[in-house]
């Protein structure tokens, strides 16, 4: 039996929030934090102060977290991006909104003397007898405290107060991980109210010292234990009342928190045969069976969730084909009018829509990427509706003049003609690139609608069926949010924006297969209408070779060897112990990560050298910003032939390219045995590691691994298990409907 625990989390938007630059304006973006460490950044929105994002992130982590945070920031290209303000929520708040939290925070202020982190080890014992007690105070070391100086790190030390008393331990130069076992002792006064508190701080030579975090102990409770020691969490001081309540904006979040205690596979085995048996038999009139109890039952909150898992599911046991198959005629069964088949969010819908997302990612980047970069790199300023032309001059020096609305609509459909064409070459190219399986399941679907609308006024209802979910929701969403697709890194800018979302409407039109009906919604559309009349000629005969694909075909389909799990450039640091660890002295290399080996090369086009097998990897962490002078840092402990630890450091461009390494990393080891329970988040420099100045480097590490802090991705490996829980928990929930 095991626990686990997902944070969904969606940032929707900002407002009114404060002028950071000198324009009036701002640059926003977020910083999402658990438990004080950075888990994803947000794309920078230009120049407002009323900020989209529409981003949505799932992460897989401890059920022992405690908040998650959001700080909103402004970039500014040549100084330090400035702090707007911060939103908190804690573990309890989400616990107490099971079906997730939502809504508007105001933010507020950041307070250095609420930023604390980390956790200290520490020992209370009261000792002696009746007449002359002592309270011993063992104060241990600390990890992963705040870095409060302009080095990425902190002078801690720690002060003990008891009864109006005050001690204070040695200060821990440039450490964020410090050993003091140093030892504090009070008379214990039976009749003291006050509490033994432990604090940290920063020594400053010149400035004011820094506020780390506190414990605070009852000591009229501990006396009936007599002992006690642990890893405590570091706690902030005493809120201050907030002056600035609303001032800075605020921020549209939705954040939801999922525990599960998922138990071993037998225990599922007989849901799980269930409905494999039911999607096997296939569709049968008048039966009622578990799947369309499924369907009647779920509702629109939680349907996309319950699609995924079924889908999943049957992707698991190889029955994804037949499972849809089994939902496109429970979907036609209840439907007479073809212009609405498949565009509601139905339980098929959601489904197939989640199976091309699973299935289908790659082929989507292999036919999408090459004409959304292109739009991309290009940035042509391109508009079709007369309300929204833009006039500009046009010429060289000397020579200009004003260009025309028509000539501006003119270039526009030659640019967006050139795009949307050659976006229909790549899709009519990748008929033999499409997976089998994306393949055979349009096969069903355009067989199952064939017969349930034979007749010849009904002749593309069949090919709209496949387009209304390979065009209208696969590539259009990817085409106008390339970026929730992975086709990008950052949001496109207002123009580029424009653009895709053209070309996205072309392909919709496409999809939709009647050039005549968008003339009548859109009619400033018309000057593409003849590049869509053929390309709808041009999409009937890809479908129509994309379905042609048998049985043996399809079970025959070759297999991957390896599959590449990511794949992208890094700057590779091997530690040889000795001599300055600079930034300068990375080099760029081709990674690629498979289920089997990390690999790298030159080029991505150059022959890949073996560099480490996954068997062998003993953790995957970050390193201290110290270290290298960036906080982008991640190293890789492997075992080398001989049995020992190696590191190797490698540095991403952001702290998103290095959460998803790190969670790649993390999922394709997560069944190796010897996986590390704590490792230095510093180098071994010199004669001791830079985090906790220990001089033994094969010793214990000084702060824990976090294997379980993962990024959700729809090319993570199935999990059999916590799907199966995950369907016998809407089941359950909806029980008494299934009566």
């Amino acid at each position: 039996m095991a626990k686990r625990s997902s944070l969904f989390i969606r940032v929707v938007e900002g407002r009114h929030l404060p002028a950071k630059d000198i324009t009036g304006s701002s640059d926003p973006y977020c910083i999402v934090k658990i438990d004080n460490e950075a888990i994803v950044r947000t794309a920078t929105v230009w120049k407002t102060l009323s900020p989209f994002w529409g981003e949505e992130y799932e992460v897989h982590l401890p059920p022992t977290f405690h908040s998650v945070s959001f700080y909103v920031m402004d970039e500014d290209a040549l100084s330090r991006d400035d702090v707007i303000g911060k939103v908190c929520v804690t573990r309890d708040v989400l616990t107490a909104h099971p079906k997730g939290y939502s809504g508007w925070l105001n933010l507020t202020e950041i307070d250095p003397d609420e930023e604390v982190q980390g956790e200290i080890h520490l020992q209370i014992e009261i000792l002696g007898s009746n007449a002359a007690r002592k309270l011993r105070c063992s104060v241990f070391e600390a990890r992963d405290l705040a870095r409060k100086d302009r080095n990425g790190a902190s002078d801690p030390f720690v002060r003990v107060r008891y009864n109006s008393k005050t001690q204070e331990s040695s200060v821990v130069k440039k450490s964020c991980y410090p050993r003091w076992n140093e030892t504090f002792e009070f008379d214990l006064d039976e009749s003291a109210t006050e509490k033994l508190c432990i604090e940290v701080w920063d020594w400053d030579l010149v400035s004011r010292n820094d506020f780390l975090g506190k414990v605070v102990f009852n000591i009229q409770g501990s006396q009936t234990v007599q002992q006690e020691e642990g890893w405590f969490r570091l706690r902030p001081d005493k809120a201050k009342p907030r002056v600035d309540e609303g001032n800075l904006g605020s921020l549209q979040l939705q954040v939801r928190l999922r525990d599960e205690t998922v138990l071993p596979g037998s225990y599922y085995q007989p849901l799980v045969q269930l409905l494999c048996q039911e999607v096997k038999a296939g569709p049968k009139d008048g039966k009622l069976c578990l799947i369309t109890l499924i369907d009647e039952t779920t509702t629109a909150e939680c349907r996309q969730d319950v699609a995924v898992n079924l889908v999943k599911l049957f992707l698991g046991q190889g029955l994804a084909r037949e499972f849809l198959d089994l939902l496109f005629k429970l979907e036609l069964d209840k439907t007479d009018e073809p212009n609405t088949l498949f565009r509601s969010n139905s339980l098929a819908s959601k489904s197939m829509e989640s199976f091309l997302k699973l299935a289908g990612m790659q082929y989507l980047h292999s036919v999408l990427g090459p004409t959304v970069n292109r739009v991309f790199d290009e940035k042509k300023y391109i508009e079709l509706d007369p309300s929204k032309v833009e006039i500009k001059e046009v010429g060289c020096s000397g020579l200009h003049r004003i260009q025309t609305e028509s000539e501006v609509i003119q270039q526009s459909t030659q640019h967006l003609q050139s795009y949307l064409t050659d976006l229909l070459i790549a899709i009519a190219k990748s008929v033999r690139t499409c997976p089998a399986t994306i393949r055979a399941t349009f096969r069903q679907l355009f067989k199952r609608v064939e017969e349930h609308f034979p007749e010849n006024k009904h002749k593309n209802v069949k090919f709209i069926a496949v387009t209304s979910f390979l065009c209208l929701r696969f590539f259009s969403p990817a085409i106008m949010s390339p970026k929730l697709f992975h086709l990008r890194e950052k949001h496109a800018d207002a123009r580029t924006s424009r653009t895709l979302l053209l070309l996205a409407k072309a392909i919709q039109t496409v999809g939709n297969m009647e050039a005549a009906a968008s003339r009548a919604k859109e009619g400033w559309m018309a000057p593409l209408q003849p590049t869509i009349q053929q390309s709808i000629s041009q999409m009937k005969e890809f479908i129509t070779k994309l379905i042609d694909i048998e049985e043996k075909e399809e079970v025959d389909q070759p297999k991957a060897q390896t599959l590449v799990v990511k794949e992208g450039p890094l700057f590779i640091h091997k530690s040889k112990g000795k001599g300055p660890l600079l930034s300068s002295s990375f080099k760029k290399l081709y990674f690629s990560l498979t289920s089997e080996a990390l690999s790298f090369a030159k080029t991505p086009s150059s022959k890949k050298s073996s560099f480490i097998t996954l068997a062998n990897i003993r953790a995957a962490e970050k390193v201290e910003e110290k270290s290298f002078g960036s906080s982008h840092v991640m190293q890789i402990i492997y075992a080398d032939e001989a049995g020992q630890l190696e590191m190797a450091y490698l540095q991403c461009k952001c702290v998103n390219e290095l959460n998803q390494w790190l969670s790649a990393l993390r999922k394709v080891c997560v069944n190796n045995a010897e996986m590390l329970s704590s490792y230095h988040p510093g180098v071994f420099k010199g004669d001791k590691w830079s985090c906790c100045h220990q001089k033994d480097k094969t010793g214990l590490g000084c702060d824990k691994t976090r294997h379980g802090v993962t990024l959700q991705e729809w090319n993570d490996p199935l999990d059999p298990d916590l799907e199966s829980q995950l369907i016998f928990r809407h089941l359950f929930g909806v029980r008494e409907l299934m009566r």
